[in-house]
């Protein structure tokens, strides 16, 4: 069971709903696992909802709201913090895991992961993905890319390593002046240690993480997790055996790749690429 803690109920709406889950319930008289098992899921899970370590999720809102008899309260908050999210829906719960993490280690087979983005590079891909949004919205969709890339300027936020295929270095996302800015943006990142990111080389072959983008976070107080994503949308995965697959696949991706001061070699090789005439 997750241990209580202070919260700020009124920091964030995600505060807010987990502040009013555990006074709610305990009202009712209901224990963190007494209520999981009546709604399907571990006591832990719903303490760390109450903690706010984990976003409510709707369905498991109104199961809960039926259980507690509490008329479609729970559901309503949870529609309040769904709403509040800059980011995809699918992504929201990963964006606070990301930011309560110990450390993150990324793998991206085609694109620069999201943290290491710069803006040009991240209004392009987000152009991309649809070409009639409103550039209104693409704004708001960079700003909000940025903003969670702040993590990495804070030492006591989470250690970050990355492993990128050749791929993603040179998939021409944006024009040649802002992949030369993006890969100078990756090696600065490295030098000033505040990242550390290796390169397996198309010379490498098959590897264990070909094929995606995977992001596996580690965390003081609770279990790792593992977010796989795909081009339209993406998974959180918490089954214990699925994430030390993950685990040990990253551990092999590592072994196949660049060492990191090969690696810094060779995206400025690239980037030199990029800014010759």
């Amino acid at each position: 069971m997750t241990q209580p803690k202070d919260l700020t109920p009124y920091a964030s709406p995600q505060h807010f709903y987990g502040s009013e889950l555990r006074r709610v319930r305990e009202a009712a008289g209901y224990s963190q696992d007494r209520l999981g098992d009546c709604v399907f899921c571990s006591g832990a899970y719903i303490g760390q909802i109450e903690a706010a370590s984990r976003r409510p999720q709707l369905d498991l809102s109104q199961r809960m709201d039926v259980v507690l008899e509490t008329g479609g309260y729970l559901e309503r908050l949870c529609e309040m913090v769904l709403r509040s999210t800059k980011h995809a829906e699918y992504f929201a719960e990963v964006a606070g895991l990301l930011a309560m993490a110990k450390t993150i280690c990324e793998f991206s087979a085609h694109l620069i992961p999201g943290l290491l983005q710069t803006e040009a590079y991240a209004r392009a891909l987000i152009r991309s993905t649809d070409p009639l949004r409103p550039e209104e919205k693409t704004t708001e969709m960079v700003r909000a890319r940025l903003e969670r890339a702040i993590l990495l300027d804070d030492p006591t936020k989470p250690q970050y390593w990355a492993i990128l295929h050749e791929s993603a270095l040179r998939l021409p996302v944006c024009d040649r002046v802002g992949m030369n800015v993006q890969l100078m943006h990756l090696a600065g990142l490295m030098r000033s240690r505040r990242v550390a990111i290796q390169v397996i080389p198309n010379s490498a072959g098959a590897h264990p993480l070909a094929g995606g983008m995977v992001t596996v976070m580690t965390f003081e107080d609770a279990p790792p997790a593992v977010y796989v994503e795909g081009p339209l949308s993406g998974h959180l995965l918490d089954s214990p055996s699925l994430v030390g697959e993950y685990q040990r696949a990253y551990d092999y991706g590592r072994a196949v790749a660049l060492s990191p001061e090969a690696s810094l070699d060779f995206i400025e090789s690239v980037a030199k690429e990029y800014s010759a005439p």
